[in-house]
């Protein structure tokens, strides 16, 4: 299939983000001499992430200077402040494995207009991989019209997540979560870019994803990729309205009702009566000695 006819904004923004990979892409080539700081324990930031970032910023304001911008590394100080145009930037999403020379990281741009996402472009630098979308236009990966996975059975599903890493995370929780993943799935991953993880569930590489932690630049493009796809995206409870909760969940819509089923009742955003009425179902699925737990296809299914 062909590219769509990308909006003039897409145009820009893949711009942006193809000089942020190259930029990537050189410093990669010898990691060792990046200069590196941590910003808080075991969440590192190093020369290129901001080289990467003002590359991005200078491109867009460019382009559309009266528009915001909310970076990750310098927030909302670049652009016009009270813009309802906001793009949401991460230059590097998968710096801890850049620093270390795995090639699993991308640059994501998404554009926010009155605080919907419309834009969005994930770029992986290390495969030239452009994933794109444009809301009610569809999500493309390169010159292919991305589509979520099929598979409607848990236990036959790759489902891809993010383990805490903040001496702050609440590990013995992700332990349980993910136990209970485990035993449900095909395979459980985890590749280190949430971004990138995103734009795989809209091209169906994997089938779902979680995560807790996650700022809405780690999300805000990859969450357009899958909605365009045909997936769904949003807390655990099943919330859509997640972007600044720190707490993200996809899949195509029978996996996400399901996913919900297992992981709505560690939501922050859930009420005590739906945590125990989730936690009783899965409990009497497991008595019953099924794999897998089934659920109807979430509502706004939106496969076609």
């Amino acid at each position: 299939m062909s590219s769509p006819n990308l909006h003039p904004m897409i145009n820009v923004a893949v711009k942006a983000a193809r000089a942020a990979g190259a930029l990537i892409n050189r410093a990669a080539l010898d990691v060792e001499s990046v200069r590196i700081s941590q910003k808080l324990v075991n969440d590192f930031v190093t020369e290129v992430d901001h080289a990467a970032e003002h590359a991005i910023i200078e491109t867009l304001l460019t382009a559309y200077p009266g528009h915001g911008i909310w970076a990750e590394e310098s927030g909302r100080e670049h652009g016009a402040q009270d813009s309802e145009f906001v793009w949401i930037i991460d230059p590097l999403d998968g710096t801890t494995n850049f620093i270390h020379g795995l090639p699993v990281y991308c640059v994501s741009i998404a554009l926010a207009v009155k605080g919907k996402i419309e834009q969005a472009v994930i770029y992986d630098p290390s495969r030239n991989d452009l994933f794109t979308a444009t809301k009610g236009r569809g999500a493309y990966m390169n010159d292919r019209r991305l589509r979520v996975s099929k598979r409607i059975r848990l236990q036959d599903c790759l489902i891809s997540t993010g383990f805490p890493f903040r001496q702050s995370d609440d590990f013995n929780t992700y332990l349980r979560m993910m136990g209970d993943m485990m035993q449900r799935t095909a395979g459980l991953r985890r590749p280190g870019s949430a971004a990138l993880d995103l734009a795989y569930v809209a091209a169906g590489f994997t089938d779902g994803f979680f995560e807790t932690g996650l700022q809405p630049w780690d999300t805000a493009a990859g969450s357009l990729m899958v909605t365009e796809a045909g997936g769904l995206v949003g807390n655990f409870s099943g919330d859509a309205n997640f972007l600044e909760q720190q707490e993200c969940m996809a899949g195509n819509p029978r996996i996400y009702g399901q996913l919900v089923s297992i992981l709505g009742k560690y939501s922050k955003f859930a009420s005590a009566g739906e945590k125990a009425a989730v936690s009783q179902a899965v409990q009497a699925l497991v008595a019953e000695g099924k794999g897998s737990v089934g659920v109807a296809a979430a509502p706004g299914d939106a496969s076609e």
